[in-house]
């Protein structure tokens, strides 16, 4: 006689550099089994790659985590995690008056991406008739960088051409991922200083995943309010 099978919830979400609306499920013991393993091994390559599998395993496959920001991924990690383990968490944060460590519990689903800065427009006007479109840089593509990148030349010309998704002007609009590798080199090494500042002003501008929190320090009785930014942040 065969064995029940158990169902699990299923729960909407909005993917944050897209805004398209999914589906997921709580992870099950083999996930949370590859996520223990990964996380022993305390090799960063190994936790994202699991973090990447399960959020594919945990959307029914509609979502291939490599396309995703890394913004994308905390977010929907933290999504499943309150779903799978609990809402909430209890961590240690550091009084800024006194440096004591306070036990805080904190709404895993109150936090949020944003822009420390505001939103930046992602359309660069380089002159009157040319400018670039600029894109988030998706996990896919980090991973390309560091792996193929053989000189700091190199990281920092791959680094601004995998952050621009399109070139236009008077005639037309080129997609980058369509453009030769030395035509798209060529065009980054003609871009002046203040049109590299343009663009770091938009990369530096990208979201993070932030939770504001407020706690009383047990010990001095200050009022602190912190913003964590980042994964690791809320665990």
């Amino acid at each position: 006689m065969a064995l029940p099978k158990l169902e699990t919830s299923k729960y909407p979400t909005v993917i944050p550099s897209t805004g398209k609306t999914i589906e997921f499920r709580p992870f099950l013991v083999k996930e949370e089994k590859i996520l223990m393993i990964a996380q022993e091994s305390k090799d960063t390559s190994q936790i994202f790659n699991a973090m990447k599998d399960i959020i594919k395993s945990c959307t029914f496959n509609a979502v291939d985590a490599s396309e995703l920001t890394t913004y994308d991924l905390e977010y929907l990690f933290l999504q499943l995690r309150a779903k799978s383990v609990g809402e909430s968490a209890e961590i240690k944060i550091k009084c800024e008056e006194c440096g004591e460590y306070n036990t805080v519990s904190i709404d895993l689903l109150a936090a949020e991406v944003k822009s420390a800065v505001g939103e930046v427009d992602k359309k660069i006007q380089l002159n009157d008739t040319v400018g670039i479109i600029m894109r988030p840089i998706t996990l896919a593509k980090s991973e390309a960088l560091s792996k193929e990148a053989k000189a700091d030349e190199d990281i920092f010309i791959r680094s601004i051409a995998a952050s621009i998704e399109s070139i236009y002007d008077s005639d037309g609009v080129y997609q980058t991922d369509d453009t030769s590798e030395d035509d798209l080199k060529e065009f980054i090494e003609s871009l002046s200083h203040k049109h590299l500042e343009e663009i770091q002003k938009y990369l530096s501008a990208q979201p993070k995943l932030q939770l504001e929190v407020k706690f009383k320090c047990d010990k001095c009785g200050h009022d602190n309010v912190r913003i964590l930014e980042g994964l690791e942040s809320f665990f």
